[in-house]
């Protein structure tokens, strides 16, 4: 019996040490840069990009990525984003809702960031005097609470492919979703399309290549990238979780292990995909879903109502 509690003992340290190991510096191998042609792409000549900025929460660095400072503190985006587009303008997650205090204490108390409120996107788009008829739905990256909270009040359908379908059924993480989605329209939608930029299948919106989806699940079951590309030639990709800050693509710094077996559903996938996305860094302009700054370069929503 000593034998086996000292074995117990011993494998239990050994965990413990791995888990630390797992917080150090230790950037994964760089991928090649994508060297071949972008896909082709006819973004009608007004079709515009928007953040919509809902709040912020609070997350230590050494939390989000593997080398980050314990002493730094990190303000983590809850921003949506509206591609506004002549075939029907789509919504790219929703950010915090009206009730986002409610939906943070579902979440596991070492979960509950302090957070920051702002408008909501649906508070926002109504100060515009925006039609929401012209909204064709929301697309999720994937359905974590910080993604799909502001959907408790947009009445758009809610964009969706099988895989995170799977995933909301079955999720203790998809509890909001589940609450905010009820009674709603899913569109559903599937990956029909040929590979792109390195991603196995795809999804064009619009059949002019200015939207489009890709799976890369792992995250959750069926989170996407969305990319979008501007009149201008401008390419973004939304990248959702892949990485929580650009560090995990400048510094190729995954998260720490034991937060990837926290996060993800199959962290490899995320590692590959995570891949994918850093080799394009020098040709698409990169969009972590919770790094402040990877908005900037797009435009605040401030519309102005013609004949105002």
């Amino acid at each position: 019996m000593a034998i086996l509690w000292t074995g117990v003992a011993v494998a239990g340290v050994a965990a413990v040490l791995l888990a630390i190991r797992s917080f150090r510096p230790s950037p994964l191998p760089a991928p090649a840069p994508w060297t071949d042609p972008l896909p082709p792409a006819a973004p009608p000549p007004d079709m515009a990009i928007y953040r919509l900025p809902t709040g912020t929460y609070q997350n230590k660095a050494f939390l989000a990525y593997r080398g980050g400072a314990f002493s730094e503190t990190r303000r983590f985006a809850a921003t949506a984003v509206l591609v506004r587009h002549p075939a029907g303008d789509l919504l790219i997650d929703a950010g915090f809702g009206e009730n986002v205090a409610a939906h943070i204490a579902t979440m596991p108390s070492y979960r509950r960031s302090p957070h920051q409120v702002g408008a909501t996107v649906y508070q926002q788009l109504s100060a515009t005097s925006y039609d929401l008829a012209r909204l064709r739905g929301v697309i999720i990256t994937h359905a974590h609470w910080d993604h799909v909270s502001g959907l408790d009040r947009l009445p758009v359908p809610i964009w969706m492919n099988a895989g995170e379908s799977r995933y909301v059924d079955r999720a203790k993480d998809a509890v909001v979703f589940r609450d905010v989605s009820r009674d709603r329209e899913i569109h559903r939608y599937s990956f029909d399309g040929p590979a792109y930029l390195g991603f196995p299948r795809s999804h064009d919106v619009h059949g002019d290549g200015s939207v489009v989806i890709v799976e890369a699940g792992g995250h959750t079951d069926g989170s996407v990238v969305v990319f979008v590309t501007l009149p201008d030639d401008r390419r973004f990709a939304f990248i959702g979780d892949l990485t929580w800050q650009m560090e995990g693509v400048t510094l190729r710094a995954e998260r720490p292990g034991l937060l990837r077996m926290l996060a993800d559903v199959r962290p490899a996938d995320v590692r590959t995909s995570l891949l994918r996305i850093i080799a394009l860094a020098d040709r698409v302009h990169l969009v972590p879903a919770h790094d402040v700054g990877a908005f900037d370069a797009i435009p605040e929503w401030q519309f102005t109502p013609a004949g105002t």
